[in-house]
């Protein structure tokens, strides 16, 4: 695990972030099953941020935090 997959993961982060609120969706009156369409984002955004997290805690947790181990000895 290099730099480069430190710097995707911290673009994969600031993209969730940023599109957590959905600022394109105010003032939207559509709904959807009777729940407006910025509740459904989401519910939607949550379930790819699990996803999203479950993929950092079981490849990168530590990333740019933990030192690499190679070969039983720490770098």
């Amino acid at each position: 695990m290099g730099r480069t997959e430190l710097a995707v993961w911290i673009a994969v982060a600031t993209a969730l972030s940023a599109l957590a609120i959905p600022w394109f969706l105010w003032g939207e009156s559509r709904v959807f099953a009777g729940v407006p369409l910025w509740v459904w984002w989401h519910v939607g955004w949550m379930g790819l941020a699990s996803v999203v997290f479950y993929l950092f805690a079981t490849r990168a947790w530590g990333i740019g935090i933990e030192p690499r181990v190679e070969g039983g000895e720490r770098r």
